[in-house]
């Protein structure tokens, strides 16, 4: 039995933090996992800059609400489907997620929470597990499953390392310089076409 596991913002869906960035203006909300290894680093950088700016969670969840998957996305994934079962690994929330979720026709995701006060202020986040697609593609084969990894950022890099098989999907120069023997898709076409090659092999 194969299973697909892909990362969500920058494979199916833009970024939201960089969407969100260009609403506000600020600058430093545009950093993404595509630049920081750090996770934590990042996501407690982002927390201190909406406290600053007095940005609640309904201000992410309205820019949420104007996105749309990315060009081909859909019918990417609906044709993946078809053809194997699929789980969306990311470092999301699902505060975020839901809205996005919808308009792919509700794919399987395991994300994270996020702890939202009274005021409507985000004051932290629940990681549902450290290093948590790696823990997913561990547990998926453990199961008897034949794993198959797909992101576009550091925090990728562990699933598809430890999946079966895998590749980048428009992943950023410096992630390319640093995998050199990662496969890279760039249109959901070769991506289609990697994934067919790893479930007949």
């Amino acid at each position: 039995m194969d299973i697909v596991c892909l990362d969500l913002e920058g494979v199916l869906v833009p970024e939201i933090w960089i969407n969100f960035a260009e609403k506000t203006g600020i600058e430093q909300l545009r950093l993404t996992t595509r630049e920081v290894p750090d996770y934590d680093k990042l996501m407690t950088s982002r927390l201190a800059i909406l406290k600053q700016h007095n940005l609640k969670l309904s201000d992410i969840q309205d820019v949420i609400s104007t996105m749309k998957p990315l060009e081909g996305a859909y019918e990417f994934l609906q044709e993946l489907r078809s053809m194997t079962q699929v789980v969306i690994l990311s470092d999301t929330f699902s505060e975020f997620a839901q809205p996005l979720m919808k308009q792919l026709d509700w794919p399987m995701i395991w994300c994270n929470d996020l702890i939202v006060g009274e005021n409507g202020m985000i004051e932290g986040y629940r990681m549902r597990l450290n290093d948590g697609k790696r823990q997913a593609i561990e547990a998926l084969k453990a199961l008897n499953f034949r794993t198959f990894a797909a992101g576009d950022s550091y925090n990728d890099l562990t699933m598809i390392h430890t999946a079966d098989g895998g590749c980048l999907f428009r992943a950023p120069e410096k992630i390319l310089e640093e995998e050199p023997h990662l496969k890279l898709s760039t249109t959901y076409a070769e991506f289609l076409q990697t994934i067919r090659e790893f479930l007949k092999s």
